[in-house]
């Protein structure tokens, strides 16, 4: 069997969860079903990661499209009019999308992943352009797929909710944080990447862009209610988007005492990345929308006690194992506190209840599921 992968939409550290979920599905499902031909068909920014990650590795092939992805007319046009011809070229028995949008007709079955819905719920979270372009993409790869992933049954109920689309044809496959989050770094090596990216003190950590959606402003604030009486700092991973401006309000209106112990970081190595959640003291994620939310997993792995928002997919994930908030700076500021003075032994359980339930979701049941689906669809046509 031959998939075809469209990875037309990705530009590597641009485009946020959906390069995590391809790069992790494809990093556990290659070697795990060598009976799969892969071909993965790419653009100019990410072609070079590709060769790099399959390098050696027969049963993948790349078929490199030639044109830059960062100018989005050009993508939209290559993937409707393009692509459908490589796969043809290539022989793929079924065209996987992973990335929200696909083409309107293809030589073979189509599957696309749709992560989410955000652009229904938070349409100013994108440009004007991007806004338009979203709404008629998603909405036509969603009715032309014979089976469409999602992440969680709550993105099933949205994806049923906007565009209608039959139940049965929606397929919710988990994320999973990966496997170095719950190996933790032994000796002197996570202290020593502490070190050389943030002050020592303890500290909460917080990984999301700050897209207005993810609320990144409340926890700001939550941090400057707490922190005349607190020691801790914040510590922020994200690239900035269009929230930023909310974000650096929330900065600016905290005495410069504060402010200076706020530490925002991005473009991390991924090893330094597992040792800032490994040691965190709290980790939040005030995030108000979500498909998954996989940061809350990743941490959750990590041994780190967790806060989060209840909305979405967040009790699909954690369970009863972590806290949930109504996203509020006055809210979010109490879960922390209460976070922070917990004692020894009851952190332990936290910890520990966290890291049970995290340990239920893997990546190889990720990648079965996922390539079960599209080998399902495959073989419906044969």
């Amino acid at each position: 069997m031959k998939i075809g992968v469209n990875t037309l939409f990705l530009i590597p550290g641009e485009v946020g969860g959906s390069e995590t979920y391809l790069r992790d599905i494809l990093r556990y499902a290659v070697p795990r079903h060598p009976e799969i031909e892969w071909v993965l068909f790419t653009n100019a920014e990410n072609h070079a990661s590709f060769e790099q990650a399959f390098s050696g590795v027969t049963t993948v092939t790349l078929y490199p499209m030639g044109f830059s992805a960062s100018r989005r007319t050009a993508r939209i046009l290559h993937e409707q009019f393009s692509l459908p011809r490589a796969a043809r070229r290539a022989g793929v028995d079924v065209l996987w999308s992973p990335g929200y949008t696909a083409p309107f007709w293809a030589p073979c079955p189509q599957v696309v992943s749709v992560l989410d819905m955000q652009y229904c719920e938070f349409p100013h979270d994108l440009s004007f352009s991007a806004l338009w372009a979203t709404r008629f993409l998603v909405p036509l790869a969603l009715r032309v797929a014979r089976r469409v992933i999602t992440l969680s049954e709550f993105s099933r109920s949205q994806i049923m909710r906007y565009v209608g689309v039959a139940s049965e044809k929606i397929i919710p496959i988990h994320l999973a944080a990966g496997p170095e989050f719950s190996q933790m770094i032994t000796g002197e090596d996570g202290k020593a990447r502490r070190a050389a990216l943030i002050p020592p003190e303890p500290y909460v950590f917080c990984v999301a862009n700050t897209y207005p959606h993810k609320n990144v402003h409340s926890l700001v604030e939550a941090f400057g209610l707490l922190a005349d009486q607190s020691k801790f700092n914040l510590v922020l991973v994200g690239v900035a988007r269009r929230g930023e401006a909310l974000v650096k309000a929330a900065l600016d209106r905290m005495p410069v005492p504060h402010r200076e112990r706020v530490k925002r970081l991005q473009g991390l190595d991924r090893r330094d990345l597992v040792a800032l959640y490994q040691g965190a003291s709290v980790f939040a994620f005030p995030s108000l929308y979500e498909g998954f939310g996989l940061p809350v997993l990743e941490a959750m792995a990590a041994g780190v006690p967790v806060v989060t928002t209840e909305r979405g997919p967040m009790r699909e994930i954690g369970g009863e194992a972590i806290r949930y908030c109504d996203g509020t700076p006055a809210e979010l500021a109490r879960h922390l506190n209460e976070l922070l003075k917990l004692d020894w032994v009851a952190r332990e359980e936290v910890i520990q209840r966290a890291k049970e339930r995290a340990a239920a979701f893997t990546w190889e049941k990720t990648a079965d599921q996922t390539v079960a689906t599209l080998s399902a669809v495959a073989r419906s046509i044969g």
